[in-house]
């Protein structure tokens, strides 16, 4: 399995986790930035299609260089 691969997996479930879970609410009401949680789907559901993207394109790559 490629770095791309593996980053971009790792990114993946990082976005989701904070895409589906209260996780990254909390974090930011913590530490004093609620206002942002507005704008959490503007970013976060983009960035996790870049990662799924980004995914299968190397998963693809790997199998063609194998």
């Amino acid at each position: 399995m490629s770095r791309l691969t593996k980053f971009s997996l790792f990114g993946a479930v990082i976005a989701a986790l904070c895409c589906f879970t209260p996780l990254l609410v909390w974090i930011l009401a913590a530490i004093g930035l609620a206002g942002l949680i507005a704008y959490l789907d503007l970013v976060l559901l983009p960035l996790l299609g870049l990662f799924v993207l980004l995914a299968l394109w190397g998963l693809v790559r790997d199998r063609k260089a194998a």
